[in-house]
């Protein structure tokens, strides 16, 4: 088997008797940059474009924490053109994502002042931070806890830092949920997943992964002490948020 085929999601390609929850696990790990990739519009478009703000907004001598920073892709896109004295730092509660993040880290920002933790990014600590990347990961946190967790990012920015939260969300209107539910699958069609493997992921992450509107998101950010929110990048019913605290 090929390197490229060892790392190509087919997790769920064969029927499973009963499918449980989706975590991330060493399995998910191995396959997780085919998986997200094929299974997220826009995904590449907002890595190439998020260094574009990252430049603008970080500030010297200041932390960037990515948030379930996975395997590190978003701190790999942010890191170039950034100033010295910043310092990375990746939180993740999976020691598998993990030891894959670091291995990616070492590679492609060997330079960089990064640092990785395992911990739940509801014990973190965040401080002295100018920039807080939150990727497709809120939609995995309890709906209760995802206001604390806010203000705790909230709180430990500095004046003029930013989050930039992405997410899978929904609409309140019927007609444009189910246009843009059955788009999102004809987008994992186009990318080489099966109906089998379409059905069974997604009833994995059916009460583990939660979405909401983007106005749920844009009232709870406002909540936790964010003085602007929008939406810069939508592609069907994933979208990319800037929050700002003045």
């Amino acid at each position: 088997m090929s390197a490229n085929e060892s790392n190509k999601d087919r997790i769920y390609a064969e029927r499973i008797e009963r499918v449980g929850g989706f975590v991330f696990d060493e399995s998910v790990a191995e396959v997780f940059d085919d998986m997200i990739r094929r299974s997220v519009p826009g995904y590449a478009m907002t890595l190439s474009l998020m260094p574009l703000i990252a430049k603008r907004y970080a500030q010297p001598n200041t932390n960037i924490y990515d948030l379930g920073c996975s395997l590190g892709a978003g701190l790999v896109a942010i890191a170039d053109g950034l100033p010295d004295s910043v310092s990375l730092v990746g939180i993740d509660n999976s020691q598998p994502m993990l030891d894959r993040c670091e291995e990616n880290l070492s590679k492609s920002i060997p330079d960089c002042n990064w640092s990785l933790q395992c911990t739940d990014i509801l014990d973190a600590s965040i401080e002295n931070a100018s920039i807080v990347l939150l990727n497709f990961t809120i939609q995995f946190i309890p709906l209760e806890q995802r206001l604390s967790l806010l203000q705790a990012i909230a709180s430990g920015l500095n004046p003029g830092g930013v989050l930039l939260l992405s997410e899978k969300v929904q609409f309140e209107n019927p007609k444009t949920q189910q246009d843009l539910f059955d788009l999102h699958h004809d987008f994992k069609r186009e990318n080489g997943y099966s109906d089998l493997e379409i059905s069974q992921k997604r009833a994995s992450l059916e009460n583990v992964l939660i979405p909401e509107t983007i106005e749920a998101h844009k009232t709870r950010l406002a909540q936790a002490g964010f003085d602007h929110c929008e939406v810069w990048l939508q592609c069907f019913n994933f979208v990319s948020m800037i929050a700002i605290k003045a």
